[in-house]
Order: C-alpha cells, then structure tokens, then sequence
C-alpha cells in the first residue's frame, strides 16, 4: 500500500465549504442616543450660525426696542415725509368744457343792387358800429330820387291851386251864387291831391333811403373777417356771402355744459344776484385765457347728454377769447371758510373708511386716524372730520406703516452724531473706550434700529458649536 493514502477511518472535507461568518456585535443602546445627540447638536450648531451670519446686529449688544431697553429690538424705522394740517378758505368749483360764442355775429349785405365802388375796410380789421366799409354806384338813386321830388312838388302846387279854388267856391256859395255841389266836388278834390302829396313824400323817401343805402355801414362793433367781394362787382341784398363778415368779440361769450344735478343748485345761487367768477383755460389747462362772471342758464336739460347748458360773459380786452374757440372752463360756486386741507397724498382709503397717520413728534411714532374727507382739489383735499390744524400727518412713506408704528423724519440726527462718535480705521465709526456698545445703543432714538445698528456693531458670541 502506498504509504501517501489517508486512512479509512479518517472523514474527508469538503474542498469547497466556506468557513462559517462571525455574526457582527449588535449596537448598544447608549451608543445610539451619544449618535443621535450628537447629529442634533450638529444640526442645531448649523442653524444657529446661519442665523447669526444673516443677523450680525443681533448679540451681546442687543439694541434696545421702542418700548424699553436691553430687550430684544423692534422692526426698523421707516423714513417718512410729513406735512401740516392747514386752516384756509377753499373754493367749490365746477370743471366744464366750453366753446367761445360772440355775442353778435352779422353778415354785412347791400341793400340795394350796383355796382360796387369802393372797399373801405382790411381784412380783419376792428371796426366801430357806424364805420363806412363800402360805397356802391349812386347815380341811378340819386336820379331817382330827383323824379320823386319833382313828381311831389308837382302834386303840392296842385294841391295849392285846389285849396284856392275851394276857398272862392266857398264864397260864392254863401252869396247863393254856386251851387253846394260844386263845393263838394272841389272839397274832394282838395283831398284827394292831400293823400297824391302823401304818396309822393313817402316815393321820395324811398329813393333818399336808397341813395343812402349805397354808403354800407358796419352795423355793430367787431372785428372784420375775410373780405369775399371785390370792387366792380354788382352787388345785391340777395347775395349768399355778402361784402363782409362782423364778429363781436369784446365782450364775448362762453357756452358750457353742467351736470343736470348741479342745475338746481346753481339756479338758486343765480337768483341770489350774487357774481360767480369764472375763468376760462386753455385746452391743456395750462395758462388762463381769462376770468369773467356767469351770466345765465338754459331753462331746459339736453335728454341726449344729461346736461343743460350755461353762459358766462368775458370782458375779453386781451383779445385772448377767439370765437368758437374749445376751453375748459372753471364756475366756482362758494367758497369754504376755514376748512382743513392736507395734501392728497396723506389721505389712505381703506375698508373700513379713509385715514390718515397722525405723527407723535415726541415719540416718533405714528397714529392711524379715521377721518371723513370733503372736497378736493389738485393738491389738496378738505378733512371735514377727524383732524385738527397743525396737527402734522404723513405724507410719504405710509404705505409701509401701521398704527404705532416708529418712523424716522429727513432732519433727524443719526445716532451717535452728538455723542462724540466719529469715523475710525478704515471708515468704520468707532465709540469711545469707556461707552459700552449698549450705551450707544441706547442713545439712539426710539425705534431707529437700523442707526442703533451702525452705532453698535454686534459683538461675536461667546461660544460656537
């Protein structure tokens, strides 16, 4: 037997089998919790960082609050702008658009046809009621009216002969040497050239009316407009454009139109005789054109525009009205005597009502007012209730406050500026030695955070993670 061979008694191992794994040993109990607290310190440690670095005024030097001091400090201040309750006289005005309406406009027509002669006026020249502006050929009228004068000196000798003849038959038949019949036929003689008398007076009036209706005169004062005639023309009262166009402008009128509610309002401070200035803008509303007074108003209301139409008169001396010309016009009505104004700007709306933020000038802080507003104006609006004058309201900046909210004016100091601070090393300001960073602090007004801040820089903390 080979002397290499295992013995029989000996089992064989399997060459293939993996010797057996020692089980891991199972975490205690206490190993878990020192874990687990040390992953919250981990994560506290993070935050609290975080939170430091985002907040550097925030540490040791804690800046006092608006309501005490060494407490934890309250929203920053909010610069604000600030303006004066007035007391003043505040006039109640209607806004209208308007057209410039001359209060005469006249088409100058001949009133008898020729030939005209003469033109006597430039175009656009101001003319005088009376003014000589064109003549037109008289000759036919002047002939014309010497037929009608001879023709009624003709007609007063017969006239005169009749009545001569009357008397003598009058004589005759008080002898009883006529008959009454033929007295009855000269007595109606006598009247009938009377009346032929009559007649030709009247015809020699018509032709010295004539005659003079050659000379056109201006009928009215104005302004002569574009000339549309030329001389050498025959002219007639028929013709459409006439020789000349007068318009009126001084005074001139301005027709504008009112809301139909303000009608009877307006009607009862007419009747008063009380003058209600007017003033008339241009169509920017820019520069005014002039200042006149109301003058009537219509007796019925437009159905289509729901407004009924007014005028007002302007003395018009600067020529600065022009007829037909687009204006907007301002009708005040009254004015309101001691009334307190603000500007618009201070005025809030809210849901519940309009407000105001009332400034506390000694504290700095602001209160929110209710208050009933009344008129407005561009700038201005009138507080009928709620605010007194002087008292001095935010003008600026409201939007960002609430009620006793701190707020900080344009002339107030910054913190630290009267205590000596002064700029140090590399343009950072720097306190003195013996003032603690609180003192600083506390210095600074109430509820100024954000110049407290600069004043005092946090301090690093004591300790870190």
């Amino acid at each position: 037997m080979d002397s290499r061979q295992a013995p029989a008694s000996t089992p064989a191992t399997p060459a293939l089998s993996a010797p057996a794994a020692t089980p891991a040993p199972r975490p205690s109990r206490r190993s878990l919790l020192m874990g687990s607290l040390v992953a919250l310190l981990a994560v506290g440690g993070t935050g609290w960082l975080a939170w430091h670095l985002t907040h550097p005024a925030t540490g040791s030097a804690s800046t006092a609050g608006p309501g005490g001091s060494g407490g934890r400090r309250g929203p920053p201040a909010t610069t604000v702008g600030v303006a004066t309750a007035e007391r003043t006289s505040v006039p109640v005005l209607l806004d209208a658009l308007g057209t410039v309406t001359p209060q005469a406009t006249v088409k100058v027509r001949p009133q008898v046809s020729g030939v005209l002669e003469k033109v006597l006026f430039k175009e656009g020249q101001s003319v005088r009621a009376g003014d000589l502006l064109a003549t037109i050929d008289p000759r036919q009228f002047e002939m014309a009216l010497l037929q009608a004068s001879g023709q009624r000196q003709r007609d007063e000798a017969q006239l005169a002969s009749a009545r001569v003849t009357l008397a003598r038959y009058k004589t005759l038949l008080q002898q009883d040497s006529i008959a009454r019949q033929d007295v009855d036929t000269q007595a109606a003689l006598v009247k009938q050239l009377e009346g032929t008398v009559v007649i030709d007076k009247a015809n020699e009036g018509v032709a010295r009316l004539n005659l003079g209706y050659t000379r056109v005169l201006a009928p009215i004062s104005g302004r002569v407009g574009l000339r549309t005639v030329d001389v050498g023309n025959v002219v007639s009262s028929s013709d459409a454009n006439g020789i000349a166009l007068i318009t009126q402008i001084t005074p001139i009128d301005v027709v504008f139109a009112l809301p139909q509610d303000r009608a009877g309002e307006l009607q009862q401070l007419a009747s008063t005789g009380k003058a209600m200035p007017v003033t008339a803008l241009d169509r920017t509303r820019s520069a005014t054109l002039g200042s006149g007074v109301f003058s009537s108003l219509d007796n019925q209301v437009d159905t289509t525009t729901g407004t009924v139409k007014a005028k007002a008169r302007f003395a018009n001396q600067d020529l600065a009205l022009f007829p037909s010309q687009f204006v907007n016009v301002q009708l005040q009505l009254k004015t309101l005597e001691g009334a307190v104004v603000v500007p618009v700007t201070a005025l809030r709306h809210g849901s519940s009502g309009d407000y105001v933020y009332v400034l506390n000038a000694a504290e700095r802080t602001v209160s929110l007012r209710p208050v009933q507003r009344g008129l407005a104006t561009v700038d201005k609006v009138v507080i009928a209730t709620g605010l007194q004058a002087g008292e001095r309201v935010i003008t600026e900046g409201a939007d960002r406050l609430k009620d006793g909210a701190s707020v900080v004016l344009p002339g107030d100091k910054p913190a630290g500026v009267g205590n000596g601070a002064r700029p140090g090393a590399g343009g950072k300001r720097q306190r003195p030695a013996s003032a603690p960073a609180a003192d600083n602090a506390a210095a600074a007004p109430a509820g100024s955070a954000s110049v407290a801040s600069q004043a005092a820089p946090a301090q690093p903390a004591a300790s870190h993670p």
